[in-house]
């Protein structure tokens, strides 16, 4: 009963059943009168707490951001009571969170090949952003984690350029852009999601959209393999070769 109640809490309720007890009329007392919660709580209040006050309300504006309102339940004419409809699941987006730890855990002397991996395992991504790893995976996952970083900011930097579909999916999947796609069809291959290639694409995916690690500059829409060599290569500025992938600017 200690251990429940708390010390002043157990003080209280043996004075209260003292004073019931202890008269000449106790076998004549209603004890069920006696508001033990009340008197408790009245005598265990911790005055000099304080409230929670800029944490709480920090707390509460991330928590916010990931609530899905839904109907719950509905009785159908046989009595049967089902949910009303499925419920939605929920990616929570912080990448600004992100981009801050990124900067403290840099501060803290933490490289690249570190952070991707620390953000290798996290909230699921949501559909674009799987899109952008998909490519990583695909075009980029024999090169350097820079090199991977700079693949997703050419499809962040192309789609958002006005010149390519305007989400990253449907620039990963433009006809004729990536080797991996199919042209014709926009078909993906095979993704292995239990390989350390595609845990270091996400890391990587979670740093370019969140603007965590600096890399190319957003004017940077193309890329080759440096064992090719395009025609319309030479109709652009070069901007930086990295790994096996040389980067160019109009």
């Amino acid at each position: 009963m200690i251990r429940l109640l708390g010390g002043r809490g157990a003080s209280a309720v043996a004075g209260i059943l003292m004073l019931a007890l202890g008269s000449s009329g106790a076998a004549a007392q209603d004890l069920s009168k006696i508001n033990v919660q009340a008197a408790v709580q009245a005598l265990d209040t911790d005055t000099p707490a304080k409230p929670l006050g800029q944490v709480a309300t920090q707390a509460a504006a991330l928590i916010q951001k990931a609530v899905v309102t839904t109907s719950t339940a509905v009785t159908l004419g046989n009595g049967t009571v089902v949910q009303a409809q499925p419920a939605k699941s929920v990616t929570v987006k912080l990448p600004s969170a992100i981009a801050a730890e990124v900067a403290w855990l840099q501060k803290a002397g933490w490289p690249l090949y570190a952070l991707v991996d620390r953000f290798a395992a996290g909230a699921p991504l949501d559909e674009q952003a799987n899109c952008i790893a998909v490519a990583i995976y695909h075009e980029a996952r024999g090169e350097s984690l820079e090199g991977q970083l700079a693949v997703a900011r050419v499809i962040m930097n192309r789609a958002a350029s006005g010149r390519y579909p305007s989400s990253w999916c449907g620039t990963v999947r433009q006809p004729w852009q990536f080797s991996f796609v199919n042209p014709r069809t926009g078909d993906i291959p095979y993704v292995d999601q239990s390989s350390a290639s595609w845990r270091k694409a996400l890391g990587v995916t979670r740093l370019a959209v969140a603007n965590a690690v600096p890399t190319l500059a957003t004017d940077v829409l193309w890329y080759h393999a440096d064992y090719v060599a395009p025609s319309w290569g030479r109709r652009l500025s070069m901007v930086q070769k990295i790994g096996t992938h040389i980067f160019y600017r109009s």
